[in-house]
This record gives C-alpha cells, sequence and structure tokens, in this order.
C-alpha cells in the first residue's frame, strides 16, 4: 500500500471522528435542554403542589410521557410546553426560553403587565409581545438616523421662507 493511501485513510478516520464527535456534542446539548426542561417542570410541578398525574390530566398528556420529560429522557414539543404551562398555570413563554425554543427576553413593565394578564389567553400574550417587540426594533433601527437628523442643522430652502426674509446670493 502507498503512503498516499494510507495517509487518505487517516483523514477518513479523522474526519469520521471530527463528525462522530459533533453528533455527540449535538446529542448530549439535546439531553441537557431535555434535563433542563424537565427538572424546570418538575419544580414548577411541585411548587404548584399539583401531583404528576394531575398535571399529566390538565395538560392532555399520558403520566408515563410526563414522567420521562420530568426525568429528561423526552424533549416535549412546542406544543405539549404550552400545554404543560397551562396546566401549571405559567406563562408557555417561560417553558419555550427554559427549553430553548426562545431567546431570553429583557424584562420590562410592559413584557410583566402582559405576561400577568389572566383576561387575555396564552396565544393573545404572544402576539401582543410580538408586536411590542417588532415595534421595539423598528424603533431601535429608527433611532440613530433620528438623532443624525435632529443633530443636523435644519436649513430652509428660500422658496419657503416669506418673502421679506429671503436670502440674497
Amino acid at each position: 500500500m502507498s503512503a498516499k493511501s494510507t495517509n487518505s485513510d487517516e483523514g477518513e478516520r479523522e474526519s469520521s471522528g471530527a463528525a462522530a464527535g459533533a453528533s455527540d456534542l449535538a446529542a448530549r446539548v439535546v439531553s441537557s435542554a431535555a434535563h433542563d426542561i424537565g427538572g424546570f417542570i418538575r419544580a414548577q410541578r411541585e411548587a404548584a403542589q399539583v401531583s404528576m398525574r394531575q398535571l399529566a390530566q390538565l395538560a392532555g398528556v399520558s403520566n408515563p410521557y410526563l414522567s420521562q420529560i420530568e426525568r429528561g429522557l423526552r424533549k416535549p414539543s412546542a406544543d405539549v410546553l404550552a400545554q404543560i404551562a397551562k396546566g401549571l398555570r405559567v406563562s408557555s413563554e417561560v417553558l419555550y426560553v427554559q427549553a430553548g425554543y426562545l431567546e431570553q427576553r429583557p424584562h420590562s413593565p410592559i413584557r410583566d403587565a402582559v405576561l400577568a394578564d389572566t383576561s387575555i389567553s396564552e396565544r393573545q400574550k404572544q402576539v401582543l409581545l410580538e408586536i411590542y417587540d417588532s415595534f421595539c426594533r423598528e424603533n431601535d433601527s429608527t433611532r440613530p438616523a433620528a438623532v443624525a437628523q435632529s443633530a443636523a442643522p435644519t436649513t430652509i430652502p428660500d422658496s419657503d421662507l416669506p418673502e421679506g426674509e429671503q436670502h440674497d446670493r
């Protein structure tokens, strides 16, 4: 066997090892996220003094499935998280952030008020917060331009000035 084929065999083994390492890392991240959300759900359930059987019934999932979620063996879908949130009477956004489906957002009085409002559904809260966030992003993106415009000296074209105030050129 030539040295060239030996080197290519080693390269293939290294690249397959790197791919295996990357997939192992991905599996550990998913497992960690599932374990974190499961522990969080268990803590919320215990704080609310709700049994696993009661929460499973409220969330519309089986008792064994909820047990697997809490032990970190399964990572629930966003729909299942929403059902669990409803059963625990917590914001589904809290569970989505904990599970890694959403990014942590900064707290604000507006956000806290919307999340605390019991007269609207979780879906309505989510839509309101998305609209609010879009307004905030829009204002942040236009703010530097608005500040630059306000800092620039304002010039009024001669044609817009009254006749007695027009400049001689």
